[in-house]
């Protein structure tokens, strides 16, 4: 009895967690698959299997056109929270050599998660407006004589969102690495004349790849499926594949957002599978 229990143990253990996995994530995943391969009429959904939903996407030169402005968000925001994310890391894991300086300045960059996505993206209406504090002070200062529209509701205000929500993502992974990168190689790359900008290349950069990478599948993963930023940031004037699946949703096209949902999770694993080929994250998890 014992034997056959030690035989079954594992399996009884892992049991709840596999059908909490099941239920929650592979069925879901699976129900969108299916429901894609259905029939549209235009005002009522069939079981069926066609692949109507999935031609139509890769005909329509709107639906391309919104994949290719999704991909552009994600691109630019990448690069953003990148190029604010390192420096700060950075800065916090070697320039500031007291620990508890270390954590009061991480805290400080967690401010802003304090609140909502929402309030936070609504807070800069009254910053980029055209009655804002930046269009007035460019205008008492002799920038411009008029307000500038292009700050508020337009691709600009979407992405200055999208990186004020996200850099965070990106600033603690990489953080995590530098912290993690012996102090003493950085030691011997200057004993051996190593310039400071050869130390960044040649040592911190390549060992902060891993933060990097995983800072970027979060980035990534979190800017694909954006809609509300979009929406409340742009005005409705933007548009990206998450956005055109909530849209379709709301006109009951299931099997047509399905689809999209389909693609856009494809392209998201494409993404994160490549950037884990390029780095062993692993040894930072």
């Amino acid at each position: 009895m014992i034997k056959s229990w030690k035989a079954i143990a594992p399996y009884v253990l892992i049991a709840p967690q596999t059908l909490i996995f099941l239920l929650f994530l592979i069925f879901p995943i699976a129900t969108i698959v299916v429901v894609s391969f259905w029939e549209f009429t235009g005002y009522s959904m069939t079981p069926a299997f066609t692949f109507d939903n999935y031609i139509g996407i890769f005909t329509s030169q709107v639906t391309l056109g919104t994949y290719l402005s999704t991909f552009r968000f994600v691109g630019l925001v990448w690069l953003f929270t990148l190029l604010i994310g390192f420096p700060v890391s950075y800065f916090l894991a070697f320039c500031i050599e007291d620990v508890r300086l270390q954590i009061i300045l991480f805290l400080v960059c967690t401010v802003p998660f304090w609140t909502s996505n929402i309030i936070r993206m609504i807070s800069w209406i009254p910053f980029l407006g055209r009655e804002g504090i930046l269009n007035n002070l460019l205008i008492n200062i002799g920038v411009t004589d008029t307000p500038i529209d292009i700050f508020l509701f337009s691709d600009f205000a979407v992405v200055l969102a999208m990186v004020h929500l996200y850099t965070l993502f990106m600033i603690v992974p990489i953080f995590n690495s530098l912290m993690r990168i012996e102090r003493s190689l950085i030691a011997a790359a200057e004993d051996a004349g190593a310039s400071g900008l050869q130390v960044l290349k040649e040592v911190i950069v390549p060992l902060a790849f891993p933060g990097i990478a995983i800072g970027s599948i979060f980035v990534v993963t979190l800017t694909m499926g954006e809609f509300v930023t979009i929406r409340l940031m742009s005005g409705g004037q933007s548009a990206s594949i998450g956005y055109l699946i909530r849209n379709q949703i709301g006109s009951l096209q299931y099997p047509l957002a399905a689809a999209n949902a389909v693609i856009l999770l494809m392209v998201t694993l494409v993404l994160i599978f490549a950037i884990m080929r390029l780095v062993d994250i692993r040894k930072e998890l």
